[in-house]
């Protein structure tokens, strides 16, 4: 089976729609990665879908594959486990990242190991991406290795099917735009990594970047690419651009609180309504009060998701 070499954040109903459409016209493939805030088996952000409906919705047209899947990566502080069950009976491939609350590598290794492990007890099909984006834990080319090294030990180690590489880069959702220093290099050592142990190379965080940018990425042995809220954001801007009032828009996102972990300490909302707007607005999309007062442009929004999608496939 030839993978997607973009996977896309399922930021609304609308850019689901846009992109099993784009798929069906076009035969191109694309994975969706759901976060456990969009798509939770307790319900998520995103249309309000649990990982059940959201997988029966898209019913085997797109690839779906958890993103960031784990202990402390949804809304509450939890071990995961509840999420990773109904992940591992309904998705296609999960991301174990257990990272961000187990930095520590012999730790974080051995939490990996675990929930593998377990996720293979229920489902010996399901397939798994390791290792985190460098917002989450910093690795070295080293450490990935340890971790894959580990991991061959176990049953489950043919049904990895990714590991994350990490190339130096991350995101400025209130810019908009790629940040970090771009090392081609050390991008290379760690595809050089996963080529050795037989894995697929993923690279987080490939919002804004040019298409001589994604170019360079795959030109260098990269297989796939993950973009999530450039797609949010695009959406948002459709809205902003039909809107003649925009406080209602600005005051529901406002109470969302989602905007506060994006911008500086120094941030006025009341100044900004439009760019708190830009940074959050994906986020309140199933929102009642926003549905209220949301333009009736999807078909419009979904023809711009397309047209990103097409540029996207002409690299």
């Amino acid at each position: 089976m030839k993978y997607p070499k973009f996977y896309i954040g399922p930021m609304s109903k609308n850019v689901v729609d846009a992109i099993i459409e784009f798929t069906e016209e076009t035969g191109n493939k694309i994975g969706f990665i759901p976060s456990r805030r969009q798509v939770e088996f307790s319900g998520g952000y995103v249309n309000n879908w649990t990982t059940e409906e959201f997988s029966k919705y898209v019913n085997g047209r797109v690839l779906i594959e958890r993103d960031h899947g784990g202990a402390g990566q949804g809304y509450v502080e939890d071990d995961g486990v509840g999420s990773f069950q109904a992940d591992a009976e309904y998705l296609d491939i999960i991301h174990i990242d257990p990272w961000k609350k187990y930095p520590e590598l012999n730790v974080g290794i051995e939490e990996t190991l675990h929930n593998m492990n377990m996720i293979y007890d229920i489902n010996p099909k399901v397939l798994f991406e390791v290792g985190t984006e460098e917002a989450i834990r910093k690795f070295t080319p080293n450490e990935l290795n340890e971790l894959l090294k580990a991991a061959s030990e176990f049953d489950f180690f043919d049904n990895i099917k990714y590991a994350v590489v990490q190339s130096g880069v991350g995101l400025d959702l209130g810019k908009r735009v790629n940040t970090g220093n771009f090392d081609l290099d050390r991008l290379k050592e760690f595809i050089d990594v996963c080529k050795y142990w037989s894995i697929l190379s993923k690279e987080h965080n490939g919002d804004y970047l040019t298409n001589e940018d994604i170019k360079v990425r795959f030109e260098a042995g990269l297989d796939s690419l993950n973009i999530a809220p450039e797609f949010g954001q695009l959406e948002t801007l459709c809205y902003l651009e039909h809107m003649d009032d925009i406080e209602d828009y600005y005051k529901i996102c406002y109470d969302s609180k989602r905007w506060e972990k994006w911008v500086d300490g120094d941030f006025v909302p009341e100044d900004n309504k439009e760019e708190l707007i830009k940074i959050c607005g994906h986020y309140v999309l199933s929102d009642k009060k926003f549905l209220d007062i949301k333009p009736n442009i999807d078909d419009t929004i979904k023809l711009k998701i397309k047209t990103k999608l097409g540029d996207l496939f002409s690299v």
